[in-house]
């Protein structure tokens, strides 16, 4: 991945942090940046196909009617756009949270998979 790509490493398994990681992944995506997202621990919850298990989920209908993207509207645009989610095997285990539950487009990989796939780009922590 060249230097100008995006790694995005979500821990938190907050709606804020995630919603803002995927702002900022559907941002750099929609300006051609390729974007790899690595979700590990209580991250994951947001890679689940049922995401209400984030703290503070409810957030989610505050950010709409303050007219801002929503949750389910940002991950759309964010599998739209190619980013690459990856969900770490080992997080999942620490959140204990079944790969069968994430979403389909959901990568579940280890670490290593995402450094190679990140190369020498940057990478944000959420």
């Amino acid at each position: 991945m060249p230097a100008d790509n995006l790694g995005i490493l979500l821990l938190s398994g907050s709606h804020e942090r995630a919603h803002y990681a995927f702002m900022l992944a559907v941002a750099a995506a929609a300006i051609g940046r390729p974007v790899v997202m690595f979700a590990s621990n209580e991250g994951c919850r947001a890679l689940l196909h049922d995401w209400s298990s984030l703290r503070d989920s409810g957030r989610d209908a505050t950010v709409i009617a303050q007219g801002v993207a929503g949750f389910d509207e940002l991950r759309e645009a964010a599998l739209e756009l190619g980013v690459r989610l990856l969900a770490c095997e080992a997080g999942l285990r620490m959140a204990v949270l079944p790969a069968e539950a994430l979403l389909p487009a959901v990568e579940v990989a280890g670490i290593p998979t995402f450094l190679i796939a990140v190369g020498g780009a940057g990478i944000v922590t959420l």
